[in-house]
């Protein structure tokens, strides 16, 4: 099974003790997904942010609807944690969000997305994700990097 990374950066201007709450928020996962996904959380709210703790969404990809349940892996307040996908489009879906004071200097937060994620197409699944998966994902995370900048009037991400 081929796997692939998909690797942003965002520094925001905020301390990780103003940032990492915003993330822990389930809800605001709504807030920074790209309104042409619908997406919506399905778990009752609030949701208790832990290890395990299983959340469920739907969403529409190209007029097809999709149901993604995630299982927080680990979770690491105020530095890291991780989400898997339990069930959804993908055959490995795991998302690690970790926050640190930005390494330049300045008193922000350097907030990094990686997503190492897998395919269920076989040995098409190089050429499936080079003409629309990743350039899918690299939209989503492109509309993701400008809503976290407008939450937190971060001046700039790093791709």
């Amino acid at each position: 099974m081929k796997t692939f990374r998909l690797d942003r950066s965002t520094l925001i201007h905020r301390t990780i003790d103003e940032v990492f709450p915003y993330f822990a928020d389930a809800g605001n996962l709504e807030r920074i997904t790209p309104p042409w996904l619908r997406f919506r959380i399905l778990t009752p709210r609030p949701i208790e942010m832990a290890e395990g703790t299983l959340i469920d969404y739907s969403l529409g990809l190209h007029g097809v609807p999709i149901r993604w349940k995630t299982r927080i892996a680990a979770w690491e307040p105020p530095r890291l944690f991780i989400d898997e996908q339990v069930k959804g489009p993908y055959s490995l879906w795991r998302h690690t969000h970790s926050f640190e004071a930005d390494p330049a200097g300045s008193e922000g937060t350097l907030m990094r997305d990686i997503v190492d994620y897998s395919l269920p197409a076989g040995p098409l699944s190089p050429l499936i994700n080079r003409l629309y998966v990743r350039r899918e994902l690299d939209r989503i995370f492109d509309y993701r990097a400008k809503a976290i900048e407008e939450a937190f009037h971060a001046p700039h991400a790093r791709a």
